[in-house]
């Protein structure tokens, strides 16, 4: 499943899951664009990670809720690497609040950055991927649960579960896929924020296997989904979750 040759923007990269997708895209052998927003020295040090195993990467700041931030993203990285044929939009925001304490602030914030963040990059995907490109999405296996606080947090992953499916045959005829990955319960600071042990340990019976997911098993999925043997797969949502009830 080698990907030399090829360019991968991976958003919201400077941890968890993202950190280790670039890490595993760089080692199949593409050039990673490590964004981030806010964290410059831990994408850096992602980029430092990539490069001590050989590979090439290069950091970019870039705030997805922002449309002309999300376009100058695209620009440069085009303009360090000339092309592009893989986008992970995996920049997210998880805020678990129950209706009654949920502020327009914190809805508009979470759909900016989950919702717009994605859909903004799609498009420039639109104008800028190399044909027979490949996104990937993210939503999570909450979606397809009941759980009190998550309701506008799993709001903003039916979204992109939907344009991930409107979307699949408008990239069609560029021959791009575009999946969405929906994991369960991963073991990042994204998650584990805020939790008490006896609520994860509540989450880690809720699968098959009784333990948390780590980021390597997501990012193994996505190797196999931006890799040549799943080009016939798009417009899906793939739960890697351990099983997650």
């Amino acid at each position: 499943m080698s990907l030399n040759g090829k360019v991968a923007i991976v958003t919201g990269a400077s941890r968890g899951i993202g950190r280790q997708v670039a890490i595993q895209l760089a080692q199949s052998g593409a050039k990673v664009v490590v964004n981030y927003s806010s964290n410059q020295g831990k994408a850096g040090e992602v980029v430092q990670t990539i490069e001590q195993s050989g590979g090439e990467a290069t950091a970019i700041r870039a705030d997805v809720s922002k449309v002309s931030e999300v376009e100058a993203l695209f620009s440069e990285t085009l303009e360090r690497f000339g092309r592009l044929d893989i986008l992970v939009n995996n920049a997210g925001v998880m805020e678990c609040t129950a209706i009654a304490d949920v502020t327009e602030e914190m809805f508009d914030r979470n759909f900016a950055i989950n919702v717009k963040g994605t859909y903004f990059a799609c498009q420039q995907a639109m104008k800028h991927m190399a044909k027979g490109g490949t996104i990937i999405n993210f939503s999570t296996s909450i979606s397809g649960a009941m759980l009190p606080t998550y309701s506008v947090y799993a709001a903003t992953k039916g979204a992109v579960e939907q344009l991930t499916r409107q979307l699949a045959k408008e990239f069609g005829p560029k021959d791009i896929v575009i999946n969405c990955i929906a994991p369960g319960q991963v073991s990042t600071e994204l998650f584990l924020n805020g939790k008490s042990e006896e609520l994860i340990d509540s989450y880690r019976r809720m699968n098959a296997f009784g333990r948390l997911g780590e980021p390597e098993d997501i990012a193994n999925v996505i190797e196999l989904l931006v890799s040549d043997k799943a080009r016939w797969i798009t417009g899906q949502t793939i739960r890697v979750n351990g099983g997650f009830n």
